[in-house]
């Protein structure tokens, strides 16, 4: 590995580490204890956050928690006791914004992931999960803080804590790692 090679990998590194150093442990649980309690949980993300988002259900889905994915067929209605979570880093996704107003109208709690705690999206959630990471809305100009490109630090930071978040459910839900295993598709 190059020099100028390592270097770049050391400063996203600590670019992340710096980021997720700043998020509020609280929240995290609190996200937590709400998804471990949800009858139903539905989750929604755009474009590189989908990926995160729907890398998450899956972990959800092994630890045994109802879960599924906003857009698929067989994804069920939300309502009372059900929870939607839902990523915008910036706060201003306008299909984000429309799906947690139909899960307010339905009755479920909203958990939002976001870096921008005065966004509309901000608003409208029930839990914010502030994620203090340049996104597509801050990269460019005197608002670019990150070495890595467009919303990428946020998109990382969003894997790592759901690792993190995995970890938590997992001790919280008292889930063994070999029920998650059982649980792993064999359709690959």
């Amino acid at each position: 590995m190059t020099k100028a090679r390592s270097g770049m990998f050391a400063t996203a590194l600590e670019e992340l580490g710096a980021v997720l150093a700043r998020v509020d442990d609280g929240r995290i649980d609190a996200a937590c204890e709400m998804l471990a309690g949800a009858g139903r949980i539905a989750v929604y993300g755009c474009g590189r956050e989908a990926l995160q988002v729907k890398g998450f259900a899956m972990r959800l889905y092994h630890l045994g928690l109802p879960v599924s994915v906003v857009g698929d067929m067989t994804a069920p209605p939300l309502g009372k006791g059900d929870v939607f979570l839902t990523s915008s880093g910036p706060g201003e996704t306008t299909t984000v914004l429309t799906l947690m107003r139909v899960a307010r109208e339905a009755g479920a709690q909203i958990l939002l992931l976001t870096a921008e705690p005065a966004s509309s999206a901000a608003s409208l959630a029930d839990v914010t999960l502030l994620i203090p990471a340049q996104t597509m809305a801050s990269d460019q100009g005197a608002a670019r803080s990150s070495v890595l490109p467009m919303g990428s630090l946020f998109e990382g930071a969003l894997f790592l804590l759901f690792e993190i978040m995995v970890l938590k459910l997992k001790e919280l839900t008292g889930v063994a790692p070999e029920a998650m295993r059982a649980r792993h598709t064999n359709m690959e």
